[in-house]
């Protein structure tokens, strides 16, 4: 039986999604939740947005527009998992869980964070005027969000990646922390969207918000009409060569349609084709596009109560991942009933070999080690440097399949090798009897435990 990869993916609900966004993040997506082999979660990370915005009714507008937005689109709920990320209660638990064993100096070095204590130093202020504690811990919620439902794979743009890195480790440390054993979180990779289109705005610099040169996605059929007929063109008459290359009404254009409907766009530009009927010829392939999803929108919109059933159906859906993984979680963590009897760890050699346990690190270069502890705490190995985690984890996971080691004796340490290369060391031992000692722990470590 195959095991489909978890994927989720958060959408952020500040603002009302114009054409850009469309064809960047939101068609890609839907497109990708139609994979049978994903399993999706989507959701709307109205939480986030709170760090951005204090407008309540910006709030709750832009949550309303974005949902309608993504179904509209076509987003299938029967697929995938969409909900609000407010609508998870165990998502702020979590949050708590991973502040308590998140360092600190791992949020110093947030991108966002660090960027905001710049902006504020070159201007002549404190350090940290302006920033809240939701800035500042923003990738723990991040981490929450991606931890709660052991997401593997995670779609971000470059300047997001850290916080996936950072998502994973914070995950290892609660698993080293309080796992005995067990990894409860998956670790996450982040999936790089190397080709998000970016569509020009009228006046040709990148569409957006802030530059106001948009072109609404599901307003009127008239409004985006009207933006189309704003796009900035040179000055030559119809009849005269267009240049499609340089003119950002063909990027438009090509961005919406097929290959042979670009080409014979081209052709036309080339030909002569005047600016209006251009204009005319990308309002009506748009309009062919999204006049039914337009039409969806505003249903919706109209209707908010089957957004709000719709929503609350994914709150199920989710939490019924959600719940069950967090009892897990606080139990680890010693939240339990006063009902429950506390279980006391045996004294047997057997219980003692269990509590060996791994713990991985990075250190300041950069790299990935890990150490193997006994039961008593005693450091039986030091991994050499790897280049990155899942590496590591390949090799404590080889170390554990119970397989003969190659463990090569030294005067007073070992070594151990895996296919001709040394992955890890002992410590030096006081003497001979001392590593033997250690060699002894170190079998009984790694042999697997008998059901």
């Amino acid at each position: 039986m195959t095991t489909r990869t978890r994927i989720l993916t958060g959408i952020t609900t500040t603002g009302t999604p114009h054409l850009g966004n469309y064809a960047g993040a939101i068609r890609p997506a839907i497109l990708a939740s139609r994979d049978n082999n994903a399993d999706s979660f989507y959701f709307l990370a109205d939480y986030h947005a709170l760090i951005k915005c204090d407008d309540p009714l910006r709030i709750q507008r832009s949550r309303q527009e974005i949902a309608a937005t993504w179904l509209a689109g076509g987003l299938d709920v029967e697929r995938v998992t969409f909900y609000r990320q407010s609508d998870i209660p165990e998502i702020p638990e979590l949050t708590w869980l991973l502040t308590c064993v998140a360092a600190k100096g791992l949020l110093n070095r947030a991108h966002a964070y660090k960027a905001s204590v710049d902006k504020n130093l070159e201007a002549g202020e404190d350090p940290d005027a302006g920033i809240t504690m939701g800035l500042y811990s923003y990738p723990v919620l991040m981490a929450a969000d991606i931890l709660m439902f052991n997401a593997h794979k995670v779609p971000v743009g470059r300047d997001q990646i850290q916080h996936v890195e950072m998502a994973r480790d914070i995950g290892q440390r609660f698993n080293h922390l309080f796992g005995q054993g067990k990894e409860f979180f998956t670790m996450p990779e982040a999936l790089i969207e190397e080709s998000v289109a970016t569509l020009p705005g009228l006046d040709g610099r990148k569409m957006s918000k802030s530059y106001d040169n948009t072109i609404p996605l599901f307003s009127s059929a008239k409004d985006m009409k009207d933006a189309i007929s704003r796009i900035v063109t040179d000055s030559k008459a119809p009849g005269e060569a267009k240049d499609p290359d340089n003119a950002h009404l063909f990027t438009l254009f090509q961005a919406f349609s097929t290959p042979a409907q670009a080409a014979e766009f081209r052709g036309e530009l080339l030909q002569g084709l005047g600016w209006g009927e251009a204009k005319n010829r990308l309002f009506q392939l748009l309009d062919g596009e999204l006049g039914e999803a337009r039409e969806r929108y505003h249903q919706l919109i109209a209707r908010p109560s089957d957004l709000e059933d719709i929503l609350r159906v994914g709150a199920i859906k989710a939490r019924a991942v959600a719940t069950p993984f967090l009892s897990q979680l606080r139990e680890a963590v010693g939240l339990r009933s006063f009902a429950t009897p506390v279980q006391v760890a045996a004294t047997t050699k057997k219980k003692a070999a269990k509590a060996a346990r791994f713990i991985s690190f990075r250190e300041d270069d950069g790299s990935f080690r890990f150490r193997l502890l006994s039961a008593e705490g005693e450091q039986l190995l030091l991994s050499r440097n790897f280049a990155d985690g899942k590496a590591a984890g390949a090799v404590t996971k080889q170390l554990q399949s119970g397989q003969e080691l190659d463990l090569r004796r030294e005067a007073t340490g070992f070594s151990i090798w895996l296919e001709g290369t040394c992955v890890a060391d002992s410590p030096a031992f006081a003497d001979a009897a001392a590593c033997d000692m250690a060699i002894d722990a170190l079998r009984t470590a790694l042999t697997p435990a008998q059901d």
